[in-house]
């Protein structure tokens, strides 16, 4: 008899969960617990890559062997510098001002790990913000949209005010690069 395989989102974000809906309708969602600090001098994208297949890994260890693990972890890069999540406002309210007026990397490393082995990539796209004013700043810290989010802002809710342009994969910057992320899982043309 065959065994069935399955799949499992090794993440508790919600904007993955809802981007993978959009390639598959039954998946689990188990969250990796693993320490998500950077290494010394790792640079943005060594560190999504490795904390992708980290976290695909630890799932897949304690899930069935018919299991395909995906997962993702998303940074923000300005000049090399890795801008995770805020650990509170202030913290919100410094990385926002670094981003002020400039233009940034966002970095997802997207690794799936199977009975078949693991493959990884790495996706990178462009975000400019426009020149953030005081009243900006404060009405977006305020919206409480920036906790739990890379460079602390979400380019899909409130955030977009703060976004002058955007170049490359809007799913990566969101969190979850789907084409890349079909390709990985063997999807044909998702679209």
């Amino acid at each position: 008899m065959e065994s069935h395989s399955f799949m499992v989102l090794a993440s508790r974000s919600p904007r993955r969960v809802e981007l993978l809906k959009q390639l598959a309708a039954d998946f689990t969602v188990l969250p990796a617990d693993i320490d998500e600090t950077p290494h010394p001098h790792e640079d943005p994208v060594s560190y999504v890559k490795r904390l992708a297949v980290e976290k695909a890994r630890a799932v897949y260890m304690v899930s069935d062997s018919h299991a395909t693990v995906i997962g993702a972890d998303t940074t923000v890069d300005l000049n090399g510098t890795i801008f995770g999540q805020p650990v509170d406002d202030d913290d919100a309210r410094r990385m926002l001002t670094l981003l002020s007026g400039a233009t940034h990397q966002v970095h997802t490393g997207v690794a799936v790990v199977s009975a078949k082995g693991e493959v990884v990539e790495v996706v990178s796209s462009d975000v400019t913000f426009v020149s953030v004013t005081q009243e900006l700043l404060e009405w977006y810290i305020g919206t409480g949209e920036s906790a739990g989010k890379a460079g602390s802002y979400a380019i899909q809710g409130h955030g977009s005010a703060l976004v002058a342009s955007s170049a490359g994969s809007m799913t990566n910057i969101i969190g979850l690069p789907l084409e890349e992320t079909a390709r990985l899982l063997g999807i044909p043309d998702p679209k």
